[in-house]
């Protein structure tokens, strides 16, 4: 079955390779629209992907990855349309010259070919996917996770349905509908077809892929994130930063987990931290210094595990640590992040400097939520993943980063002397 598929998707990736700019445009303003006059039957499937979810005991932070509803669906909608708009890199000339030879060289973008994408419960990521990959002339096969094999079979073929309807192949995007795990061995191992693996889920997912797979993988999405709340940080607007940055869409892999909070205003800041918590209905973990603080103020609060400094709480949850200053803050950073969004809340220039330089993550705020790591927020439509590696991407990634280059070189019958 995969074999099959793999070839299919190989096939077509030349036939992509080859469009123009405003031919790609064409068959994602297709999608865009298919995928609203036909919105009734992928929320249908959606439906039963969420009724067997709700049996089988998913987390509430789980439901809502894998909830579709009309606004969540023209939101994807609109994200293709939006893909339409942005430049298209497949064979802009990064560089180039003319050599001593006399041979003019240039070095190219070109798509990548075909791009594996393994993720869980979300379904938005299946069109984000297929319109990117589409948009750099690359073919797609998807496997999303067993809570929504359902929604994402329905999308693809309303995918399929509008490549079709442009003289394209199905197998540019194609969906591995089955649950059974063993297919995802065997797309592991699918290099003569793939040429690039992303997965976009757990730690354990991350891990499966980087030992067993065969074709390069790109790893990130765990989001361990952090705010450092600077000694001489506004409260106020802090306090604002933090209920974005938790509270926005807690099950999103930029949401912060971890609060650090400077000694020098911890006696003020934290029990009003801990009311405005109580407010938003945030429940908070705190270590043994800001415990007695926050139980100060009305907030729901517990001691914090070393378990938890690691984990995703995906939740409206968070942990709260006092540390000494920066030193400790960026320490703390380096030993529990996950390199993916990191922020400092502050009014000193050489503090916010210093966390910049010194905090090795995939993006690094100053006095901003973390929440804004994400594709169309950083102006490159949707994105196929964060990547909190340092090879190939790093961060969200956008069209630039599925593809790659060739050199190109022009010669007069020019031979090597």
């Amino acid at each position: 079955m995969l074999e099959e598929m793999g070839k299919a998707a190989k096939a077509a990736s030349y036939q992509l390779a080859v469009l123009s700019a405003a031919q790609k445009n064409q068959v994602l303003m297709t999608i865009a629209d298919r995928l609203e006059a036909q919105s009734a039957d992928i929320l249908a499937a959606n439906e039963l992907d969420l009724a067997d979810a709700r049996k089988n005991g998913l987390s509430e932070a789980l439901l809502d990855r894998l909830m579709l509803n009309p606004a969540r669906l023209q939101g994807i909608a609109n994200d293709v349309r939006q893909v339409c708009h942005l430049a298209d890199p497949v064979g802009v000339v990064m560089d180039g010259g003319v050599l001593d030879s006399g041979l003019r060289i240039e070095r190219r973008r070109v798509p990548l070919g075909v791009v594996g994408v393994i993720y869980e419960a979300r379904p938005n990521v299946t069109v984000d996917v297929a319109s990117l990959c589409l948009k750099t002339g690359n073919a797609a096969i998807l496997r999303g996770g067993k809570e929504t094999y359902r929604t994402n079979g329905a999308t693809v073929r309303v995918i399929q349905d509008a490549l079709k309807e442009h003289g394209l192949p199905a197998g540019a995007v194609q969906a591995i509908e089955s649950p059974d795990r063993e297919l995802v061995n065997q797309l592991l191992k699918l290099d003569r077809y793939v040429d690039m693996l992303i997965p976009r889920g757990g730690a354990g997912l991350h891990k499966l892929c980087r030992e067993q797979s065969t074709i390069p993988v790109i790893t990130g999405g765990i989001g361990v994130c952090h705010i450092f709340v600077d000694s001489n940080a506004d409260a106020a607007a802090a306090l604002n930063v933090i209920v974005n940055a938790k509270k926005q869409r807690p099950s999103a892999c930029n949401s912060v987990e971890t609060l650090l909070v400077h000694t020098a205003i911890a006696e003020a800041f934290l029990p009003a931290l801990s009311a405005r918590m109580q407010d938003e209905g945030i429940n908070l973990h705190a270590d043994p210094r800001s415990l007695p603080l926050l139980q100060q103020g009305p907030a729901v609060v517990s001691a914090v595990t070393e378990e938890q400094y690691r984990d995703e709480w995906l939740a409206l949850d968070l942990n709260v640590k006092l540390v000494d200053g920066l030193d400790e803050a960026v320490a703390h950073i380096r030993e529990y992040g996950t390199q993916h969004s990191d922020a400092i809340l502050t009014r000193s220039i050489v503090n916010a400097e210093r966390f910049v330089n010194e905090v090795d993550s995939s993006a690094v705020y100053v006095n901003a939520s973390t929440r804004f790591t994400d594709g169309g927020q950083f102006g490159l439509g949707a994105e196929v993943a964060v990547s909190t590696q340092k090879l190939h991407a790093r961060g969200p990634m956008g069209l630039e980063a599925l593809t790659t280059y060739k050199w190109v070189v022009f010669g007069n019958d020019t031979v090597r002397s």
